[in-house]
């Protein structure tokens, strides 16, 4: 059974960081694409970043330069590093997996999803 388990989200001031952090089990993670959306009120779910199962990173062009995703294969464990984060960063940061190596920016494409965390950029 998978699991995906987001945490790191908070409050934080226009410029400043957070690192997120997506807990998973019961996946290879050679096997499979793993990749962060967000989501903000009344908006529909968008791609951030994704990590396949060769390591190969992708970013969706507001995270690139500024936000960086990577995973430790032996702790199961997928990180977003977020720096220089604007009120426009603000939604539900969600963790998600493909059980295909290869990568997708298309959510409806990954079929296990966490919970989500909540980050809030303030002006």
């Amino acid at each position: 059974q998978v699991h995906l388990v987001e945490s790191g989200g908070g409050l934080v001031q226009t410029g400043g960081s957070l690192r997120l952090s997506c807990a998973a089990s019961g996946l290879a993670f050679d096997r499979i694409a793993m990749g962060w959306f967000r989501q903000a009120p009344g908006k529909e779910r968008q791609f951030v970043a994704v990590i396949d199962g060769s390591g190969t990173t992708f970013y969706a062009n507001h995270a690139k330069d500024r936000f960086t995703i990577s995973r430790d294969k032996m702790k199961n464990i997928l990180w977003l590093q977020m720096n220089s984060l604007k009120p426009d960063d603000t939604a539900v940061y969600l963790c998600a997996a493909r059980p295909i190596a290869y990568y997708s920016p298309t959510p409806e494409r990954y079929n296990y999803w966490g919970q989500g965390t909540q980050v809030t950029v303030s002006s």
